[in-house]
């Protein structure tokens, strides 16, 4: 009887109903503007572990760049899995499918915990892991400290693969401040005890390339803990319960027809980080380690983006569900237009102050020559890579995630591993980045013409509604 009542008073006033309610365009900046924080916040996490290593030694930076695929690859899992759960869940919160909803949470734990399982193996490989990634021409130094730093983060990444669970908790049901917290708290941590660790202040040894990983993993495991208090004391509209941790095979296919072409689209991404560094490689470590402060600094433009990303997802998965056409194209418009907004401001800033960028990680001159080039050549993309992005929420929200995979296996697999590797062998290393331009062209014109696919076969035969849910008749 408890039970049933608690169910109803949970289906007359849920906070996910604004999805549904609130303007478009407040309600997606009002969503997009803390995730947009937060991935902002994210990516400075990322990035400071690179600044301070970089000021404690060159090899240790090319180590922890030479780890970059695998922890590339542990957040394709972590958050392609969260991305798929809460995708289905904003879709049945939409149709007021309350119990699904409850049951797509509970058995995206489960598919979280199966994810950390496999690193947890990756771990436990992390020297012959190495040994692959590196050229005969790498330093023992630079080794070791790669074999410390991605042990350590595939061991403990149970923390990240559960607190991706919990944002994109709360992200399907509209509490996206809640995150920003989360991530803020945990990157204040590695800041403030990375340089501790790395360096050996406060009477502790200098631990260089160890004592990045462990900063890192604390933090995840203070912003995992926070997840978990937010859910359970402010997320109303899951009740989050070890009890209700049981399988259900069809609820985790449901998941990962979402999830897998996410969790694939980010897995090329790391495919193709370790096939460039191979290339690279055969010039220098150096250029490797310059590919590695570019994708830490790129992180600055493409994380922001990424939150107003994973906004738009439930609002166009919520107003799907509910059949409401005009909110949800008004969404995707919307979304396109800050997309490319906000990519084009990050063109600039990366070719008005290259040097100043390279000279956060005490880089030699010749790294920052090679950086400078890299940095101009490859932003070029950032306003087309804004409009795919943005498209790409729209493919994810209506269970089309699959063309976001053909677009990132073509760009990425077709495109820039094959130009990378021709570039390199009648331009030099410089000629290596413009690859990337060269992929995103086709990458656009792909999200161009899955848009209109997705206008014909899914748009065009929803129903107008009004805001009360009644069918709008057409105009005589």
């Amino acid at each position: 009887m408890e039970d049933k009542r608690k169910n109803e008073e949970r289906t007359v006033k849920r906070d996910s109903d604004k999805l549904g309610t609130e303007p478009v365009h407040g309600l997606l900046l009002k969503m997009s503007a803390p995730l947009m924080v937060s991935m902002f916040v994210m990516a400075l996490y990322n990035i400071v572990d690179s600044i301070y290593l970089g000021h404690y030694s060159t090899d240790a930076l090319t180590a922890v760049s030479y780890c970059f695929p695998f922890q590339n690859l542990n957040v394709a899992f972590g958050i392609g899995t969260a991305v798929g759960m809460s995708a289905l869940l904003s879709r049945y919160l939409g149709a007021k499918q309350y119990d699904k909803a409850d049951k797509v949470a509970h058995n995206g734990f489960i598919l979280a915990f199966i994810n950390y399982i496999i690193f947890f193996a990756v771990g436990c490989f992390a020297a012959p892991i190495m040994g692959l990634m590196t050229s005969d021409a790498t330093s023992a130094r630079v080794i070791a400290d790669g074999t410390v730093y991605l042990r350590i983060t595939q061991w403990l990444s149970i923390a990240p693969m559960m607190q991706s669970m919990y944002e994109r908790l709360l992200q399907g049901t509209g509490k996206t401040n809640y995150i920003f917290y989360m991530q803020l708290s945990g990157t204040i941590f590695n800041a403030i005890v990375d340089p501790i660790l790395i360096f050996g202040f406060l009477g502790l040894p200098a631990m260089g390339a160890k004592g990045a990983a462990l900063a890192t993993v604390f933090g995840q495991i203070l912003g995992c803990i926070l997840g978990h208090i937010f859910n359970r004391k402010f997320n109303r509209e899951i009740d989050l319960s070890i009890k209700k941790l049981r399988p259900h095979l069809q609820t985790m296919k449901d998941i990962y027809k979402i999830a897998i072409p996410s969790i694939v689209l980010q897995s090329v991404g790391s495919l193709m980080n370790f096939s460039v560094n191979k290339i690279l490689s055969a010039f220098s470590d150096l250029a490797v380690t310059t590919f590695g402060v570019y994708f830490k600094l790129q992180s600055f433009v493409f994380m922001p983006i990424f939150g107003l990303n994973n906004a738009s997802v439930p609002i166009i998965a919520y107003n799907y569900g509910a059949d409401r056409k005009d909110r949800l194209e008004k969404t995707m418009s919307i979304g396109v237009r800050y997309g490319i907004g906000i990519m084009s401001v990050g063109t600039i800033i990366f070719w008005l102050f290259p040097e100043q960028l390279m000279a956060l990680f005490n880089s030699p001159a010749e790294m920052t020559a090679m950086g400078v080039v890299a940095l101009h050549t490859i932003s070029l993309n950032f306003p087309f890579a804004g409009y795919a992005i943005m498209r790409g929420a729209a493919f994810q929200a209506l269970g089309k995630s699959i063309y976001s995979m053909n677009i990132s296996l073509v760009r990425q697999l077709l495109i820039i591993i094959p130009c990378a590797f021709i570039f390199a062998r009648i331009g030099g290393v410089n000629m290596v980045w413009w690859a990337f331009p060269c992929a995103e062209v086709a990458g656009t014109t792909m999200s161009i013409l899955y848009t209109k696919r997705i206008r014909r076969n899914i748009l065009s035969k929803m129903t107008p509604r009004d805001a009360d849910g009644n069918a709008i008749p057409a105009q005589a």
